[in-house]
């Protein structure tokens, strides 16, 4: 199992930039909450299911199994 950026560097400045602009939230959740906050609770989750191979939802990150 690896986590690595996303390889479309387009993507990871964009979402790097949301990032800086929210204080480290996802820029693509509206909430400002914990649970938002890069790498979110949604993508740990993800990350600790051995079954998931994918992006988070922003697509900074993909795990691969």
């Amino acid at each position: 199992m690896a986590v690595r950026l996303n390889e479309d560097k387009m993507i990871v400045e964009t979402v790097r930039e949301g990032l800086k602009r929210t204080g480290g939230y996802c820029p693509c959740r509206l909430e400002r909450t914990e649970e938002n906050k890069c790498i979110c609770d949604e993508f740990k989750a993800q990350i600790a299911d051995p079954e998931f191979e994918g992006y988070c939802h922003c697509m900074l990150y993909y795990k691969e199994i």
